[in-house]
């Protein structure tokens, strides 16, 4: 087994998605099993019905020098930033802003505010006069807004791989740490609804019309949600909330959207998350699978983690509770696994009753109550991409 590295304190995290606008909220809803889906809402104009996991909470207005910047995916990560409280400003002092790096995820970005821009560039003839490409739709104007909201200067990137995009930053951020290029770093990711992201997953035929049931031997599909969270990490803590303790990374290539059939990449990742970790699959206390819905993925990925960590450990898909949040679902999934260690449980897999046969994973329908030292967090993308998160109890 390769030697282990530093593990990461993280010392602060918000959440705000279907579940509820902050971590107390999410945390009440999974331990109640309460999903957050909904049907659809008219003003998209689609040609389906489905369920969503729509963000009903409040965001922050943006004035000033963001005033420009102010879209529903900025006021809403601008939330996430305010919700990190004064860690971050403990962190700006200790460190220096300069060391202080922004590591971010998306698929949408500002999608939503262009779709709405080019409706009335059909109806009219002309873009709205409030409407900037550069500062309303780009990767870079999400990591503006949390940079400079977080009053920080280090280094800012976003990584767009689909549905692992929130959770690859937290490897980068490990590297970045380690390599000694800065002291800690604002982790996370934050999607929107939009059409684009609706149509396309109904186009690819992998979009249920009633609410997502991973697991369940009556899945049809995925839901689509919304919403973000951010994680600080840093160097060093004196008490932190958790750590960071391997994340593993994998590309099998297998296919544009459709997981290899063996898992191979899934079970890679886990494998090299618990190696850089330097644990054993048995140190796993829980398991936040990927667990969308489809009729593959589920099955795949039980047959990968089942492969490594045998029948015993609890897995669940918080894809029933607030919907596949894309670009946003690492770091939501992550602040799952987190409040799983904070707080004493596993949610149930919602709807997972009646079990697909076919998966041998122990997945609960009930919520499970207990201490859980480790947390491990899947991400699978379109290509292959595959990412698992490794998180531990301080």
């Amino acid at each position: 087994m390769p030697s282990a590295h530093p593990r990461l304190p993280i010392t602060a995290f918000s959440i705000a998605n279907a579940l509820g606008s902050n971590a107390a909220d999410v945390a009440d809803a999974l331990r109640a099993g309460r999903s957050g889906l909904t049907p659809v809402d008219p003003v998209f104009g689609l040609s389906f019905s489905t369920y969503v996991g729509a963000y009903t909470g409040p965001r922050v207005d943006l004035d000033g020098e963001l005033a420009r910047w102010s879209t529903p995916i900025a006021r809403l990560v601008a939330k996430l930033v305010d919700d990190l409280g004064p860690a971050v400003e403990r962190a700006r002092q200790r460190w220096g802003a300069d060391r202080v790096g922004v590591l971010m995820g998306t698929s949408t970005a500002g999608a939503t505010t262009t779709e709405l821009a080019y409706k009335a560039f059909i109806e009219t003839g002309r873009l709205p006069f409030e409407y900037d490409y550069s500062r309303q739709h780009t990767f870079g104007a999400v990591l503006h807004v949390v940079s400079t909201r977080a009053g920080v200067s280090g280094p800012a990137w976003m990584v767009s791989t689909a549905c692992t995009s929130s959770s690859k930053p937290l490897a980068s951020a490990k590297r970045l740490i380690e390599a000694g290029v800065i002291d800690a770093a604002i982790v996370g990711g934050c999607d929107t609804l939009c059409n684009m992201t609706l149509s396309g997953f109904n186009c690819l035929g992998a979009l249920s019309h009633e609410r997502c049931i991973p697991f369940s031997a009556n899945r049809a599909g995925i839901n689509i949600g919304e919403g973000g969270a951010l994680i600080l990490v840093e160097r060093d803590a004196d008490e932190p909330l958790a750590f960071l303790e391997g994340v593993g990374e994998s590309s099998d290539a297998y296919h544009v959207s459709a997981p290899h059939p063996e898992g191979l990449g899934a079970k890679l990742a886990m494998q090299r998350a618990l190696d850089e970790a330097g644990c054993q699959p048995q140190d796993v206390h829980h398991i936040n699978a990927h667990g969308t819905g489809t009729k593959a993925n589920d099955v795949v990925e039980s047959k990968a983690i089942v492969e490594l960590f045998g029948t015993q450990v609890p897995v669940i898909s918080a894809k029933g509770y607030c919907g596949h949040t894309l670009g946003a679902a690492g770091a939501c999934e992550a602040v799952f696994g987190l409040l799983t260690l904070q707080h004493g449980f596993v949610p149930p897999s919602i709807g997972a009753d009646p079990l697909d046969e076919r998966v041998e994973a122990l997945v609960p329908t009930e919520r499970i109550d207990g201490s859980f030292r480790r947390v491990l967090s899947n991400s699978f993308a379109f290509g292959g991409n595959n990412i698992a998160v490794l998180l531990g109890a301080p």
